[in-house]
């Protein structure tokens, strides 16, 4: 089950689904709700203020479980080594974010979600700009709240969505007919009078 968004890198999705991007960034929360038993991407993007700025950046996943107070280093991405640091995400976290020193999307995909998933994941950039004058260092952290399903549920939006495409459809079904009819209506009622009128004309004559 992929989130969608996380405030975007690069053309939004692109990059989530695509790891390369180009363009302007924009950011979007990712996905909280996970299905057991499958795989679940962490979106987390932190945008640079000025595009046109290099930069180099790492980033570190943290996870708290539900119940708990501690967070724990789970994940470090340095461009380009990926490391993962607890033993419960051992062979379950994979990189896919940014694959540039750059990193603007510190996204990962966790594989084989379980019910211990659930809690808080905590992404931390530690972002270098390297401006004329003197570089600057940057830190950004972002919150995940991750809820761990038996069954997907479908999101509000989507069930409005989708009760307004039914009405649509309705809705244009329907005005077509009324066109239709009206149309079927005033066409027979020219015929008549056209007929009426012949009528009128050979009786005349």
């Amino acid at each position: 089950m992929f989130p969608y968004k996380t405030h975007i890198q690069c053309c939004a999705v692109c990059v989530l689904w695509g790891r390369v991007c180009h363009g302007g960034c924009s950011e979007v929360d990712s996905m909280t709700e996970a299905v057991a038993g499958e795989n679940f991407l962490l979106g987390c993007i932190s945008c640079k203020i000025r595009e046109e700025v290099s930069a180099k950046a790492t980033v570190d996943w943290y996870f708290k479980p539900l119940g708990e107070e501690e967070f724990r280093h789970i994940f470090h991405y340095d461009h380009p080594r990926a490391s993962v640091l607890h033993e419960d995400f051992s062979s379950r976290l994979d990189w896919h974010g940014t694959e540039d020193p750059d990193i603007q999307v510190g996204a990962i995909y966790v594989h084989n979600i379980t019910f211990n998933d659930t809690g808080t994941y905590r992404c931390t950039f530690q972002r270098t700009l390297f401006l004329p004058q003197a570089d600057q260092r940057v830190t950004v952290e972002k919150d995940v709240e991750l809820s761990v399903v038996t069954v997907a549920s479908r999101e509000l939006a989507a069930v409005i969505s989708e009760i307004m495409m039914f009405v649509l459809i309705i809705g244009l079904q329907l005005w077509l007919i009324g066109i239709l009819v009206y149309c079927y209506k005033k066409i027979s009622a020219e015929h008549d009078a056209r007929e009426a009128r012949k009528a009128l004309k050979a009786q005349a004559e």
